[in-house]
């Protein structure tokens, strides 16, 4: 680890891959990422065509495309993965990791499993990976019926989703680092050690 005006820089710049079922906690451990070194890190903004939520903004947290839309960028070969969850489509752009770096910031991508795989197959990234879950599937079925946004039908999917996210925590050589959000401090402490090399 090196400093320059007391800014933690990684000494391994390659992007990061973070992924896990929504309620792990993910996004919230991001944003905290980002809050604390501004000026290191750059957010991969995704395609989605699924509707935003109350709060998000296009281009912030996604840019919100029609199916046609994304299809036609999908056909393209646009993106370096892309999926289709609970009815919608997610995709990472070559064009959004490539705004990320020429800012000189190290890239982090948050995406699906399926995205993950995808990701491991092509030879333009090179990343690290990271899988966030919580404790147990118990404490995620809680986060998500807590937030309240999705239908029951919908919820049902995602937790599908978390138990593959689950089994996939054990399949060697897929991710780099996992990181077990129970307390967020804590899970914050973890994820930046391995992305430092040491706690914050």
């Amino acid at each position: 680890m090196s400093t320059t005006s007391n800014v933690l820089i990684p000494l391994d710049k390659r992007p990061i891959v973070v992924t896990g079922p929504s309620g792990s906690g993910k996004s919230t451990l991001i944003q905290k990422l980002f809050a604390s070194h501004p000026t290191t890190f750059g957010f991969s903004v995704s395609h989605t065509t699924r509707r935003p939520r109350p709060g998000e903004e296009d281009g912030i947290a996604y840019y919100f495309v029609d199916r046609s839309t994304m299809e036609k960028m999908i056909q393209d070969k646009q993106f370096i993965e892309h999926a289709e969850f609970a009815g919608n489509l997610y995709g990472t752009s070559v064009q959004a990791v490539q705004d990320v770096e020429d800012h000189g910031k190290i890239c982090i991508l948050d995406i699906e499993l399926n995205g993950v795989r995808q990701v491991k197959e092509s030879p333009q990234l090179h990343p690290r990976f990271v899988l966030i879950q919580p404790k147990d599937l118990t404490v995620l079925e809680d986060r998500l019926r807590g937030r309240a946004t999705e239908s029951e039908s919908d919820l049902q999917k995602r937790l599908q989703a978390a138990r593959v996210d689950w089994e996939a925590a054990h399949q060697p050589g897929l991710f780099d680092k996992i990181v077990i959000n129970d307390r967020l401090e804590d899970a914050y402490r973890d994820l930046h050690q391995y992305i430092f090399g040491d706690p914050e």
